[in-house]
């Protein structure tokens, strides 16, 4: 094979030769990407200009936060931050009660009815896409300021997330024990009970735990439409530009972050 071909390079080298399109193809691909670019930067006026503007008020921003400072009130920041974890625990329960029976609902494996199973997938999938900011803007305008708004907007945004995570763990699962246990003379119920609970409260658990953490910090942005938590707090001095008390707060914060990471990364860790 190689001996034909390279005796078809001696004879008619251009035959074998890639066509001019395929040559010119990835040029031309990255010069449209080139100019797409540089139009958006233009529509965005993302000039030097402009740029050199910016960073020299970056500089003078982050000159205004050094040192931080709490402001006189640290105990105000730190109910702040209570707050707002009792709001990311509060939207994370309240979705993993509801994401639970519509992950099952959602399992091929559990329901065979393809009308449910169809209309509660695309129900979950509609409903993914919005995320928990848009929601608590709705909300808000809905409910009024506060907690009880962010606390609803995290839940309302991880229920179809969270069920679908569920259900894709139900599909997944060995059903090597249930089926033992079925051919032994278990029940169903007892099927389920002893042999897919087993394996699915890990990993559910887990799923939960995950989304606990990434609830604690959407909670902070919720904060700045007016859901309460340290958001809330973080905005009122940006409005007043008390920008020492911005760098405070924002430093405790990523501690806090921190600090709930390692955590929730050590019990997922002994979970799974």
């Amino acid at each position: 094979m190689n001996a034909t071909v390279a005796s078809a390079r001696l004879i008619a080298p251009e035959a074998l030769e890639p066509p001019v399109g395929r040559k010119v193809r990835p040029y031309a691909v990255a010069i449209a990407l080139i100019v797409v670019l540089v139009w958006f930067c233009i529509d965005l006026e993302m000039t030097p200009a402009v740029f050199g503007k910016g960073l020299a008020s970056l500089r003078r921003f982050i000159g205004a936060m050094i040192p931080p400072h709490d402001g006189g009130q640290p105990w105000r920041i730190v109910l702040a931050l209570v707050e707002t974890f009792a709001m990311a625990v509060s939207g994370t329960a309240i979705a993993a009660v509801f994401a639970a029976p519509l992950g099952v609902l959602a399992a091929k494996a559990v329901v065979r009815n393809a009308v449910i199973h169809f209309a509660v997938r695309r129900v979950m999938d509609l409903f993914r896409g919005i995320p928990a900011l848009v929601w608590a803007l709705i909300l808000v305008s809905a409910v009024g300021l506060g907690p009880f708004a962010g606390v609803l907007a995290l839940a309302f945004a991880d229920i179809p997330r969270l069920a679908k995570l569920h259900a894709e763990a139900i599909e997944n699962l060995d059903q090597r024990p249930l089926e033992a246990l079925r051919a032994a003379g278990a029940g169903r119920l007892a099927a389920i009970r002893f042999a897919a609970v087993p394996q699915l409260a890990p990993i559910w658990s887990s799923q939960i735990l995950y989304y606990l953490e990434q609830n604690f910090r959407n909670a902070a942005i919720l904060g700045i439409v007016g859901a309460g938590g340290i958001g809330f707090a973080l905005e009122e001095r940006i409005r007043i530009f008390a920008f020492d008390q911005v760098a405070y707060i924002v430093l405790l914060y990523c501690v806090c972050v921190g600090i709930l990471d390692w955590i929730s990364s050590r019990i997922r860790a002994r979970l799974t």
